[in-house]
């Protein structure tokens, strides 16, 4: 399973609507399963769950799955979906009413409809609560282990953590890095980092640690310390926090993770 990380306006649905077939490139080349996006052996093969999601505004929850699964040609397939994501509970609701996590759970059984051999799925959690997200990782776990290829596009780090085995970040139409997560952060150096308040005072920090070290903010209040690696540095840091009356969250002596490097490349492309 890869994961599609990347800003607004990096061009994440676009890429979903190339692959899909929804929208015709205007330069380069797509390919999905051997074939072109579009065409009919892809349709078959390919289901798609798209942030816009289109679904008919005056039918029912039930209904609207039941519907997507014969034209799949799979009409067996839609009672489970309907149970496993609670659609019978919507009864006679129409989908202009629903939620928008209602709607997003009825767009996934129907991205799930069928034995596709791709599933595309677009922020499916954006809106569901914390169970409803829980289903969904199930889900995309399920067709992972099943041996289904998934392309989930998220604006969550821990989510592509969680699940993808590769990972790709892009901005502004641009491939930035791509693979597992494993190989992305191997080079980091080690690095002191820790949460929390907005904008402290770097200058400060900086005056206490010996010389030569970095305190950048790589996101809203998460900081990383670069230069050092001692257990003298960490406890510095853990000195000036107490001193400032800051209390450091998962304040921890590491490599880069997956938030520091989406961070440190989105944020550096936007400089630039």
């Amino acid at each position: 399973m890869t994961a599609l990380l990347g800003p607004n306006g990096a061009g994440k649905s676009t890429a979903v609507g190339v692959l899909s077939g929804l929208i015709q490139q205007q330069s380069g080349s797509a390919m999905v399963l051997g074939g072109i996006p579009g065409r009919a052996d892809a349709r078959r093969r390919v289901n798609v769950m798209v942030q816009d999601d289109g679904l008919p505004s005056g039918a029912h929850a039930a209904e609207v799955v039941r519907h997507v699964a014969r034209l799949r040609g799979e009409p067996d397939t839609a009672g489970d979906l309907i149970a496993a994501w609670g659609l019978d509970a919507l009864g006679r609701t129409t989908m202009r009413r629903l939620s928008g996590g209602e709607r997003r759970r009825v767009s996934l059984a129907c991205a799930l409809v069928g034995h596709p051999d791709m599933v595309i799925l677009d922020e499916p959690t954006a809106g569901l609560d914390p169970r409803g997200r829980a289903l969904v990782w199930r889900a995309i776990d399920r067709l992972r282990t099943g041996g289904c290829t998934v392309l989930l596009c998220t604006h969550l780090l821990d989510e592509a953590e969680a699940l993808a085995d590769e990972i790709a970040i892009i901005s502004e139409g641009r491939c930035l890095r791509q693979g597992p997560l494993s190989s992305l952060v191997a080079d980091s150096s080690e690095a002191i980092s820790f949460e929390g308040p907005l904008h402290l005072d770097r200058a400060s920090l900086v005056s206490a640690l010996p010389e030569g070290c970095r305190v950048e903010e790589i996101s809203p209040g998460r900081y990383r310390i670069e230069g050092t690696s001692s257990p003298h540095a960490l406890a510095t840091v853990a000195s000036w926090c107490a001193q400032h009356g800051v209390q450091p969250r998962n304040l921890a002596l590491g490599t880069e993770g997956l938030s520091d490097l989406y961070w440190r490349l989105t944020d550096g492309e936007r400089r630039e």
